[in-house]
């Protein structure tokens, strides 16, 4: 147990390496997951932008497909996850499954893209929070919210993992009642064009903008995976892990796919796709049409004003708890790289009181105030560059990380037929995800234009060669990394990717 006490140096030094075990059941998972997904702010921000940036009337039919094919992912990953038990979750898999230095280069993209993630969504936090605070009559600099809140998560990073589970359960389900009430509403009383079933048909969907709108709506689901990251504090990983998954693939998937519908309904589909229409609506911003007041305007109206301050609150709160779920994932790859020598010690170090990775939690959020703070300094807009340049830097990488370790649960069993897994479970599933996920990953590289600018037409911006590159040079510099090791430090080497509580 890591608060063990023990005065043997060799107990303290695997007390200082061990993780808070079975600390979370499948309740605890599930909130961890859907909270990085940050429901009310997918909806009422992510939908919202999707309709009006790509003028696809039928986002809602999206979520189908994808939940369709992470679902296909969850097969093989839910197996492995009975094999496999590591903080480092996609790293462990693929090495595993594809060879150890193939396993740091994924362990370096997994960096980057959580913690872009993670950092990105401070930037739209603090003005969100802002927003919603300065109607109490409390005005701050968006970076000074984001301080706030780095210095809050910063303490509960280092606290027992259950309790940050007991604080996003709270949140999400404050947040998840907010959109439900919104549904509810809507469907008692639809928009102009009533309830019409564009949204969910597939030609429209899959029309000139498809792939641009399968893009932005995987961003949604962007977490669902991190289920294994607590591999390690779970009660009983075996079964936990599956379970948490499949229930939030099925639970996101669905719940998405009928909020992004409501919400065309609520206006009507063909003004939400419609700048002009959005703006002769009412739905403006400093001049500009701006989708994300949709969801705020359209269910103020019809539940009142005390919701939509609520709305407005749990909009910034969804986003604090979706930073401290990507905080605890961050935290928690560097613990397991540290741990096994590929970074520093230092990293691998736990508290030995509430069997928190401290060292790697704490150096996680100095920099991501480090980051805010030079976009602060810089003048940079924290929603449309901060926000918008590292969140999809960081779906693009968990599409990387997701689509390589779909062949690598293939390469695991292939090398372990005594697990006794089907050919179903073992092959056909993971390879028809990882390929399906490979042209995701194909079509969010092509679109990461329209991503990071906000517009089907807008000329190329230089961060649409910079940020991929980031993302693929840091996969490459993982492979040196991996490489370096196995011929310089072959003890390091031999370790990377351990399972810790392996049957396999």
């Amino acid at each position: 147990m890591p608060n063990a006490k023990s005065t043997d140096p060799s107990a303290q030094m695997t007390e200082t390496r061990t993780l808070h075990r079975r600390a979370l059941g499948v309740p605890d998972l599930v909130f961890f997951i859907v909270a990085a997904s940050a429901p009310l702010t997918a909806v009422a921000g992510g939908q919202a932008a999707t309709y009006l940036v790509t003028g696809n009337k039928a986002v809602a039919f999206m979520f189908i497909p994808l939940g369709i094919v992470l679902a296909l992912f969850t097969v093989g990953y839910a197996a492995m996850s009975r094999h496999v038990s590591n903080a480092g979750a996609f790293y462990a898999y693929v090495a595993q499954g594809l060879g150890r230095v193939q396993g740091v280069g994924v362990a370096f993209v997994a960096l980057i893209a959580y913690n872009a993630m993670q950092i990105g969504i401070y930037g739209l936090f603090g003005v969100a929070m802002g927003a919603s605070l300065s109607a109490f009559g409390l005005q701050a600099a968006w970076w000074l919210w984001c301080l706030v809140a780095g210095g809050v998560i910063g303490v509960l990073g280092v606290l027992q993992i259950d309790l940050n589970a007991r604080v996003l359960a709270v949140l999400l389900i404050l947040e998840v009642l907010v959109v439900a009430l919104f549904d509810l509403a809507i469907a008692a009383s639809p928009g102009p064009e009533g309830f019409t079933l564009v949204g969910f048909d597939p030609r429209v969907a899959f029309g000139p903008s498809g792939g641009a709108t399968l893009t932005f709506c995987f961003a949604s689901f962007v977490g669902f995976e991190s289920a294994a990251i607590y591999s390690e504090e779970c009660r009983d990983p075996k079964r936990t892990i599956a379970r948490a998954t499949y229930l939030a693939v099925g639970l996101i998937a669905v719940f998405y796919a009928l909020s992004g519908w409501l919400l065309g309904v609520a206006v009507g589909p063909s003004t939400i796709v419609d700048a002009e229409a959005l703006a002769s609506g009412g739905f403006v911003s400093n001049g500009a049409p701006d989708p994300t007041t949709v969801f705020f305007i359209a269910g103020q109206s019809r539940l009142g004003a005390f919701w939509g301050h609520a709305a407005s609150l749990l909009f910034a709160t969804s986003l604090f708890a979706a930073l401290l779920s990507f905080h605890n994932a961050v935290a928690r790859y560097a613990f397991a790289l540290g741990r096994e020598g590929v970074l520093s010690p230092l990293f691998g170090r736990v508290h030995p009181r509430t069997g928190a990775p401290w060292v790697a939690s704490l150096s996680q959020t100095v920099l991501a105030l480090a980051v805010v703070c030079g976009f602060a300094v810089a003048g940079i807009d924290p929603v449309l560059k901060l926000f918008t340049w590292l969140t999809n830097l960081g779906a693009l990488g968990v599409l990387l990380l997701m689509a390589v370790t779909s062949f690598a649960i293939v390469g695991y069993f292939r090398r372990r037929p005594e697990a006794g897994m089907s050919r179903w479970t073992s092959t056909i599933a993971p390879v028809v995800a990882g390929f399906c996920l490979i042209v995701f990953l194909f079509l969010g590289v092509s679109n990461f234009n329209v991503l990071i600018t906000g517009a089907i037409d807008a000329p190329t911006d230089t961060m649409t060669i910079v940020l991929p590159a980031i993302l693929f040079g840091g996969g490459v510099l993982g492979l040196i990394v991996g490489a370096a090791l196995k011929r310089r430090r072959p003890d390091v080497y031999h370790g990377i990717g351990g399972s810790r509580g392996s049957e396999g």
